[in-house]
């Protein structure tokens, strides 16, 4: 099991957001302690009903550098959605192809 912060943010312009990414993990167990360890708030994380596989919390750049110096293992964009895919059941989260179309609550993460 591990823990991952990509580069989603590194390659562009994104305000506050630039030189960040998203950090996940492979257990939602996983991604709630390092988050906590890491000093971010229970409520900044961001789910979508369905989709384990897109539990994150928004980093900045100062938070990203953080995570990866507490063994965050960084891996680029693409890499986490190939990573994602193939954790994927057979048929997707909701059994059938493509998963659930549920929403999400968007909030930001200031570390």
């Amino acid at each position: 099991m591990a823990v991952y912060v990509d580069d989603a943010f590194v390659h562009a312009d994104w305000g506050r957001w630039t030189g960040g990414g998203h950090l996940q993990a492979d257990s939602f167990e996983e991604l709630e302690a390092f988050a906590r360890r890491l000093g971010l708030k229970p409520e900044w994380l961001q789910r979508r009903e369905g989709r384990p596989d897109r539990d994150h919390y928004d980093l900045h750049r100062v938070g990203r550098e953080a995570a990866i110096a507490m063994g965050a293992v960084p891996e680029t964009a693409r890499e986490g959605v190939m990573r994602r895919r193939a954790a994927r059941p057979e048929g997707g989260w909701s059994g059938r192809r493509g998963g659930s179309q549920a929403g999400s609550a968007r909030t930001g993460v200031t570390v």
